[in-house]
């Protein structure tokens, strides 16, 4: 039997609610203001709907007789991304569904999908970030024909389903279902890959060892297997309603994951505003499915990516959340599952051992979720723990599984690997950070040492490759936050970080920067802020000061006389090295522009420069 509401859950949504009155309040007036009766190609003149038809081929009567829902599909197709490659034929799939529904389907864009996991530790990565916001503008390019009554978005990876919500959501008038491709086969277990890359960092494997290890785990189409922001993504998608039940984990260029994506385009027609279920997308995306998106990150472990991802989507629709809002739900939500990096299992397995649809029905019965909110198919957030399956040829669901498979990968509420989740936000005289506690062990969880000062994550390995990293020690890598230089992902000091603490050193990397999804057993304080380049505290640190992070206790600290801190200056950034270059330069009204991290990281809101 299902307990009521938790008390921290139902708070903090009323807080949120509260504080985003007034520009909830306007994005819905927004929104309504924009709904139409009649297919919205109605309303265009004649010239420009010859121009929405005159390539449409079998589809040009209907199109011009105004017949049936109109579906435009934003695609982040592209054939380098694992992830994306399956949805090449997903256009085709699609018009043919819709067709065969009385309705009809238009490519109505695509947007661009750079994949991180070629990027890491490398210049391109400082676009990364800005890549969420430049998909988000080329969603709204592609939905501004004013043609469709319904849209479907097909994207997977790590700043790609951020960007293409935060831009439909400036056409949530419009039903929106999101569409995804499934993982790829599991490869080698990611333990082991991620110990080929230490050896690799000590000088112990050499490339064609370490090039043979990752192309044994990347190694098909799909998503990549390990826990970070992609599957993080396809979680969300699923606690915010925004998929067909169970779509999260289905595998590639299979007949189920084709019928999923037929049905997702049968749904779209279905819950437009031509019918009597009509199901926008500003009515989906409420203060409730904000809250049950925080709450489904941390009983994962999720990525730490999505404490600037959620804030940036949440405010699109204008809601109002902080840090502190993660930090309190996380510390009301057991964690329930171990994927990798909090743990050894892959999401295939996860799905094996009961995924999503068990965690959902159990933080819904515990009283941790919204049950009441707007799926996009039609039924309450308990029917999208559903799984689905083909019964000869008909695409059907059944219950989730009562019991974990594997206790070692996924655990009930009421024996959980942890009372707390996987996300918590730090404070104190450093600024404010955020921490995935999760894949650290609780040994590991603070430290108080001396602090080394980087400006990069490359002068940190060259210090490595020096030998001149000895004893305990907090890295402080700064100069990394949005204004600076896009905020990369700084994964690429993992593997060293990870072999220092393996030989028995303490120590942690503090930074306002990024971590990769699939950050490391490493304690790691992110995304702290504000940020150097901003006069943050961070700047004021000095090469040996003592410095104390806590991540249980929720702390980071510099360990510094207050009158001494209190007069420092901060120290003036070398940034000019972050201006051109890979495409960099194209980037400076961005960086210029761009909110701090608590706000999303966010070039898109006017912020000042």
């Amino acid at each position: 039997m299902s307990l009521p509401l938790h008390p921290v859950v139902e708070r903090v949504t009323a807080r949120i609610a509260e504080r985003s009155r007034a520009t909830r309040a306007d994005y819905l007036a927004r929104m309504d203001a924009a709904r139409i009766q009649g297919p919205y190609r109605h309303k265009l003149s004649c010239g420009n709907l010859a121009h929405a038809f005159a390539a449409a081929g079998e589809d040009k009567l209907a199109l011009r007789a105004g017949r049936g829902g109109n579906i435009g599909i934003v695609t982040a197709y592209n054939d380098m991304l694992s992830a994306h490659q399956p949805m090449e034929h997903y256009p085709a799939l699609i018009r043919m569904a819709a067709r065969n529904a009385g309705g009809s389907a238009q490519v109505a864009g695509g947007v661009p999908a750079m994949c991180d996991g070629v990027t890491q530790g490398r210049a391109g990565m400082e676009l990364s970030l800005f890549s969420r916001d430049v998909i988000a503008m080329a969603t709204a390019v592609a939905l501004s024909h004013d043609t469709f009554d319904a849209v479907l978005c097909l994207g997977v990876c790590d700043k790609i389903v951020p960007g293409l919500l935060i831009g439909a959501l400036s056409f949530g008038h419009l039903p929106v279902i999101f569409v995804p491709a499934g993982p790829m086969p599991s490869g080698i277990p990611n333990k082991q890959k991620a110990e080929v890359r230490q050896r690799y960092a000590l000088g112990q494997a050499s490339r064609e060892e370490l090039l043979e290890a990752e192309a044994a785990s990347y190694h098909a189409p799909g998503t990549c297997t390990f826990y970070g922001t992609a599957n993080s993504n396809q979680m969300l998608m699923e606690v915010m309603g925004l998929h067909l039940p169970g779509s999260a984990f289905v595998p590639p260029n299979t007949p189920l994951r084709d019928a999923l994506t037929v049905a997702a385009a049968e749904q779209a027609l279905r819950i437009t505003a031509l019918g009597g279920d009509y199901r926008p997308l500003a009515r989906t995306i409420d203060e409730k499915a904000i809250v049950n998106a925080m709450v489904g990150l941390a009983a994962t472990g999720g990525s730490t990516n999505h404490t600037l991802h959620l804030v940036a989507i949440a405010r699109a629709a204008g809601i109002r959340i902080d840090w502190d809002d993660f930090d309190e739900l996380a510390r009301a939500t057991p964690l329930l599952a171990r994927i990798y990096p909090n743990g050894a299992a892959d999401v295939n397995q996860f799905e094996a051992a009961g995924g999503l649809g068990f965690v959902i029905t159990q933080l819904l019965d515990a009283g941790l979720l919204h049950e009441d909110i707007a799926c996009v198919h039609g039924g309450s957030l308990r029917r999208q723990a559903m799984q689905p399956y083909l019964d000869d040829l008909a695409l059907c669901w059944r219950d989730p599984p009562a019991t974990s498979g594997n206790t070692d990968i996924v655990r009930p509420v009421a024996a959980p690997f942890d009372t707390e989740g996987g996300l918590l936000r730090l404070q104190g005289n450093l600024g404010r950070a955020v921490v995935k506690i999760s894949a650290v062990a609780p040994e590991f969880r603070r430290i108080q040492a001396p602090a080394r000062l980087f400006d990069s994550q490359d002068a940190l390995l060259a210090a490595f490759q020096a030998g001149t990293l000895e004893g305990d020690f907090v890295a402080v890598v700064r100069g990394q936050g949005p204004r600076a230089n896009g905020m990369p992902e700084l994964h690429k000091l993992m593997p060293t970080l990870a072999a220092l603490q393996d030989r028995g050193q303490r120590v942690a990397l503090l930074t306002d920067g990024r971590l990769s999804g699939a950050s490391g057993k490493v304690l790691a304080a992110l995304h702290l802020t504000p940020e150097a380049a901003a006069g943050g505290p961070l700047a004021k640190l000095r090469d040996g000061d003592p410095v104390r992070i806590d991540a249980e206790a929720g702390t980071v600290d510099a360990l510094v006389d207050a009158a001494d801190w209190e007069a420092r200056t901060p120290a003036a950034l070398a940034l000019d090295g972050n201006r051109s270059g890979i495409g960099r330069e194209l980037f400076g009204l961005m960086r210029g522009h761009v909110g701090p991290a608590e706000e999303g990281a966010c070039s898109l809101f006017g912020h000042p420069a």
